[in-house]
């Protein structure tokens, strides 16, 4: 791989393990309807500036049916459920928790597309759900219900992202900038109806309101574009590389800018998740740095 790579690489690891520290300091402000819609318009008008300047025509009716779909189960519906969670979980939590899409998709490739485990998938993901047990089970303790609630929802929005990455599997062929400019229009259509049972409770201030942006902006649309040049030239070898080091920054982010501690069952949940992880998607590192 590259250095240029390596380095995007990096920096699209730090950007989304920040996206859950702008969640984290913003959702029980806006509640979780406000905040996700603020953050899909951001990234959606970010992305017809630059289609604008790329001179790339959206046809979205062309592909209506598939943007939603995207649009509802790759983001509306996952973001909104982190942002709830947001309200009690620390930041730490909600990066690790988002890393075990791959065992979620590996489960739902098996179910949906008659993918039989291997042996070393499923020890993937026993010990990616052992992992989970690890990170929240003393969290549910000292949370009760609401925390309960937070977990669920968490697990709930990496459930989608691997029902997501196997509906790419048959969906239509769109050039990756449409759909993530697509897409976003899309979910901006589907979270707008939640806000009314999600209303705002605090004033938005000049804080929230930086948080919102740089959420809607640097963390979408900015990682979107550098996420689906980082797959054209190096592959999804290499792409999937930043489901291990996101959870990396977010517990390093929110340690340092809201002084979230770092028990052992952090640190351990973590292994095991990443772990789990990389066994059940048979990740080599030597993939990564094969060209």
């Amino acid at each position: 791989m590259p250095l240029a790579s390596v380095l995007r690489l990096i920096f699209l690891a730090s950007v989304w393990g920040g996206s859950f520290l702008f969640m984290r300091v913003t959702a029980n402000s806006l509640g979780p309807a406000v905040l996700i819609e603020g953050r899909v318009l951001a990234a959606a008008v970010f992305l017809l500036l630059i289609s604008l300047y790329l001179r790339r025509q959206l046809l979205l009716l062309s592909h209506l049916k598939h943007f939603f779909i995207i649009g509802a189960c790759n983001t509306a519906l996952p973001f909104l459920l982190f942002a709830y969670a947001a309200q009690t979980l620390n930041a730490s939590t909600l990066a690790i928790l988002n890393s075990t899409a791959p065992l979620f998709g590996a489960v739902i490739a098996s179910l949906w597309q008659k993918q039989p485990l291997k042996l070393k998938a499923g020890l993937g993901l026993l010990v990616g759900m052992l992992g989970v047990s690890v990170l929240v089970g003393q969290q549910a303790l000292s949370l009760g219900e609401q925390g309960m609630w937070s977990i669920f929802a968490c697990l709930g929005a990496v459930a989608m992202y691997g029902f997501s990455a196997n509906y790419t599997k048959v969906a239509p062929v769109v050039a990756p900038f449409e759909n993530a400019h697509g897409s976003m229009w899309a979910a901006v259509i589907i979270v707008l109806p939640f806000i009314a049972f999600m209303p705002i409770r605090d004033p938005i201030t000049l804080p929230i309101s930086l948080s919102v942006l740089a959420l809607g902006i640097i963390c979408t649309g900015v990682a979107y574009l550098i996420y689906f040049r980082l797959l054209k030239d190096d592959g999804p070898a290499s792409a999937l590389s930043v489901t291990f080091l996101v959870p990396l920054f977010g517990i390093l982010w929110g340690w340092l800018f809201l002084d979230e501690a770092i028990g052992l069952n952090t640190l351990l949940g973590a292994l095991l998740v990443i772990t789990g992880t990389i066994l059940v998607t048979g990740f080599s590192i030597k993939k990564v740095f094969a060209k």
